[in-house]
């Protein structure tokens, strides 16, 4: 492994004081996460819409497809984006990849049966996944260490700021004395292109990440970044207080092999890599099994009528975005490994409990939204913790590719899976497979919180080359 000099710029990024630098930094690539609630959004709500024949006649199982074959371009994008980050830089990726999202989601608006839809989901997907790959890394590498564990949480839970949008969107579109079901659908994602054209307007004045052009030897240009914010900051708060030397550590240059990596998953650090994979699955599987599949438990076991679905996704938005935002400061003070063991834990016995209410027969459509709004104010702290968790652990050489291949692997396996299986299982019309359905995720849900509170890196408050020296 290729060693670069020790240098101050890791610990002159940590030592800032939070300014308005950073709030356009988390807006401007937070933003991929609305973005990506309301495509999921826009697809949960709609799915009962796409079965009627005046629009594109597709079944339960259709449906279900669609939202695997997003995940499934999410997962591929990933790996592919998430090399090239690594290689190119994270400022290069996070433009590309915002601009294929763009291009797809404006195309699904003109789909006109399930093979064109499909499609145009499946390159939606290889967007998103991209962006997760190259925002997660520029942000940690932007954020400093004491505040990175809620920040990141908090821009996480952003998606389900997206997802409001997306029901809000699609309750006033789909309406008959807007424009109907028939066309509505269609501009509801002309809407999410429109975004994201501005999106790439603000996101353009987003730097470079100072560690990755000093990982490439572009060292000049790392000291002109951080200049430069350390200027915007100071005019904001006066001067700034000096870094701390013992912040100043080595760290690997340039690209790292995919032998290297490897090496580095398989073995150095397996014990993370097993963690970070079943914190991944598990919140894979739990979100997409639900979320894909909720309007046709809706439209299918409590006959909510097709165009009204988006009002019980409020409730469960709700919840996504006060769990972290709530509990995100928790993981900075209280730590890493009692609170994503703690949120895991929850979330899965909430999860099995509401499974269990709802093959009694329990509950009505407004108890089950507001039983899905409990339990996903800690599981959508939970999974934005593995997100956090995957980015934060590993060497930066390989930060973008570790994001990837973690968010394939959970994802691949837990968010492909589960929209087809739970969509099968829906169609099916018996309660007590789709109270089995999720029953599997609260069982995946409770195993990530024990493998967390055995493995877990207690990564609070220190500067991301010093937790990826950490055994």
């Amino acid at each position: 492994m290729n060693v670069a000099p020790a240098s101050d710029i890791p610990s002159r990024l940590d030592r800032l004081p939070w300014s308005r630098w950073h709030w356009r930094v988390v807006i401007a690539l937070g933003v991929a996460w609305v973005l990506d609630g309301l495509e999921v959004t826009l697809v949960g709500s709609i799915g009962g819409v796409l079965e009627r024949p005046d629009t594109l006649g597709l079944d339960a199982s259709q449906v279900g497809w669609t939202g695997s074959l997003y995940i499934a371009g999410a997962v591929l994008g990933a790996l592919l984006f998430g090399r090239l980050t690594d290689r190119l830089g994270r400022k290069k990726l996070f433009m590309v990849t915002l601009a294929v999202y763009m291009a797809a989601t404006l195309a699904t608006a003109f789909a006109t049966d399930f093979l064109f839809l499909a499609l145009c989901r499946f390159v939606t997907g290889l967007g998103i996944g991209g962006e997760y790959a190259a925002i997660n890394s520029a942000i940690d590498e932007l954020i400093p260490a004491r505040v990175r564990g809620r920040v990141n949480l908090i821009i996480n839970a952003s998606f389900w700021i997206g997802a409001a949008l997306g029901a809000g969107l699609s309750l006033v579109i789909l309406d008959e004395h807007v424009l109907g079901p028939a066309m509505g659908w269609r501009v509801c994602f002309l809407l999410g292109a429109v975004l994201a054209v501005a999106i790439i307007l603000v996101r353009r004045h987003v730097p470079e990440s100072p560690r990755w052009l000093m990982m490439h030897g572009h060292h000049a240009r790392a000291e002109q970044v951080v200049a430069d914010i350390e200027a915007q900051v100071a005019a904001e708060h006066g001067a700034l207080p000096p870094p701390e030397p013992a912040h100043a550590r080595r760290a690997g240059s340039g690209m790292m092999g995919l032998r290297e990596i490897g090496i580095v998953l398989l073995h150095r650090y397996r014990a993370r890599s097993l963690m970070v994979s079943l914190m991944m699955v598990a919140q894979a599987f739990v979100y997409n099994a639900i979320f894909f599949t909720y309007s046709l438990v809706l439209t299918r076991f409590y006959q909510v009528p097709d165009n009204r679905v988006a009002l019980y996704i409020f409730p469960f938005a709700l919840g996504n975005v006060l769990g972290p935002v709530l509990l995100g400061h928790l993981f900075d003070s209280i730590g890493r490994r009692r609170m994503i063991g703690a949120t895991y834990l929850l979330a899965g016995i909430g999860l099995a409990a509401t499974a269990w209410a709802f093959n009694a027969g329990l509950l009505t459509a407004l108890t089950l939204a507001l039983c899905w709004s409990a339990v996903f104010f800690v599981a959508s702290a939970a999974a934005s913790s593995a997100y956090l968790t995957a980015s934060e652990v590993f060497p930066l050489q390989m930060r973008a590719m570790a994001i990837s291949v973690f968010y394939a692997v959970g994802t691949g396996v837990g968010g492909f899976i589960a929209p087809v299986l739970l969509g099968w299982l829906i169609a099916s019309g018996d309660r007590h497979a789709v109270a089995a359905g999720y029953a599997l995720g609260a069982v995946l849900a409770i195993l990530a919180g024990l493998c967390a509170l055995r493995f877990a890196v207690d990564a609070e408050r220190r500067g991301l080359e010093e937790v990826a020296e950490l055994e």
